[in-house]
C-alpha cells in the first residue's frame, strides 16, 4: 500500500464502520487486539448493543488466514459502561501481507477515536523462570526486523497520524502497567498462573526459532518471543495511542544446544530415541491454541478489571 494513500484509505474504512454502528459504539474508548487462541475475550462483551463486522467486508482490511484468528471486529461494551472494539484475530507479516497492511487496522482504530489499545499475543518463553500458562506484561521490545529496515513507518511520514521520528522509550504506558499489577491482586485466577513483566522480541516467522536463535534473543534481553504485536505498537504510538500489551506464554523455547552427531554418549542410541531427544520442547501451534484456551478466563478477567479500574473508577492513571 502506497504510504500517500494510507490516510485516505483509513478514513474510508473508518467511515464504512461508523455507518454500520449504533451511535453509542461509534467512538470506542478502548481497542483490544486478540491474539492466537485469545478470542475468548469476546465472551466478556455485553450482548446489547453489540455489532460484529467481518474483516472481509471492510475496505482495505487485511484478512487473517491463521487458525485461532476469527477475523472480525466486535463493537460493544465491557465492564459497566466502557465502549470497546475488539480485533478478534490479526494479520501477520508472515502470511504475505506487507508491513503497512498488517498495521493498517491500528490506523483505522485511531480514526475511530480509540484512545487506548490493549494487545494480546501468544509467545514462546525465553526466560527460564517463565512457565507455560504464565502471563507477561510487556514493558519493552526488541525489533530486529525494524532495526534492519522492515519498519511500519518507513517511507514518507503520514503527518495526519504522527511525527516523523516518534520516540519509543515510553511505548508501554507505566500508569496502565501499575494498574495491571493492582488488578491482578484482586481477581480470582489459577493459582499456578503468574504475572511477569518483561521484554518481547519480534521475529517475522512463520517458522519457530532455532535453539541458537532463542539463545541469541535471550542474551539480548528478551523474555518472550513472537511473530506479532510490535509493528502494531509502533503504529499505535506514532498515532498517540496509549499502549498496554500482554503475552501469554504458550510454550517454552529450547535454549540448550542441539546434540552433536559425534557425541560418544549417543553412539549406541537408536534412531527412534535420537528423534525423541531432538524433538524435546519443539513448538506446536495446536499446543499454542490449547494454552490460550486454558488461560483465556484469567486474561479476560484481568483485562475487564483493568478497563473497569481505568475508565469507570476514575483512578489516577
Amino acid at each position: 500500500m502506497a504510504l500517500s494513500t494510507i490516510f485516505s484509505r483509513a478514513q474510508e474504512a473508518a467511515t464504512f464502520l461508523r455507518e454500520r454502528l449504533d451511535p453509542r459504539l461509534q467512538k470506542p474508548k478502548v481497542a483490544i487486539v486478540c491474539g492466537s487462541g485469545l478470542g475468548g475475550l469476546a465472551d466478556a462483551v455485553h450482548e446489547q448493543p453489540r455489532v460484529e463486522i467481518e474483516y472481509s467486508s471492510i475496505p482495505y482490511f487485511p484478512r487473517s488466514t491463521v487458525q485461532g484468528h476469527a477475523g472480525k471486529l466486535l463493537f460493544g461494551f465491557l465492564g459497566t459502561q466502557t465502549s470497546v472494539v475488539l480485533m478478534v484475530g490479526r494479520s501477520h507479516y508472515y502470511e504475505g501481507h506487507s508491513i503497512e497492511d498488517v498495521t493498517f487496522p491500528i490506523r483505522v482504530l485511531k480514526l475511530l477515536e480509540a484512545e487506548t489499545i490493549i494487545l494480546t499475543n501468544a509467545a514462546g518463553g525465553l526466560n527460564p523462570e517463565y512457565a507455560v500458562g504464565d502471563i507477561t506484561l510487556l514493558n519493552d521490545h526488541i525489533f530486529l526486523a525494524g532495526l534492519s529496515g522492515l519498519h511500519p513507518l518507513r517511507g514518507p511520514n503520514v503527518d495526519e497520524f504522527g511525527v516523523r521520528f516518534p520516540p519509543l522509550s515510553d511505548a508501554y504506558d507505566l500508569s496502565l502497567r501499575r494498574c495491571v499489577h493492582t488488578a491482578w491482586q484482586g481477581i480470582t485466577k489459577s493459582e499456578k498462573r503468574r504475572l511477569h513483566e518483561g521484554v518481547y522480541a519480534f521475529v517475522s516467522g512463520p517458522s519457530y526459532e532455532t535453539r541458537a536463535e532463542c539463545r541469541l534473543l535471550r542474551q539480548l534481553g528478551a523474555d518472550v518471543v513472537g511473530m506479532s504485536t510490535v509493528p502494531e505498537i509502533i503504529v499505535a504510538r506514532h498515532a498517540g495511542m496509549r499502549v498496554l500489551a500482554f503475552s501469554l506464554v504458550t510454550n517454552n523455547a529450547v535454549l540448550t544446544p542441539v546434540p552433536r552427531g559425534d557425541d560418544h554418549l549417543l553412539q549406541s542410541t537408536s534412531s527412534g530415541d535420537l528423534d525423541t531427544i531432538l524433538k524435546e520442547g519443539k513448538a506446536d501451534h495446536q499446543e499454542v491454541l490449547e494454552a490460550g484456551r486454558q488461560a483465556a478466563q484469567d486474561i479476560q478477567r484481568l483485562v475487564v478489571q483493568v478497563i473497569t479500574d481505568v475508565f469507570e473508577k476514575n483512578r489516577d492513571v
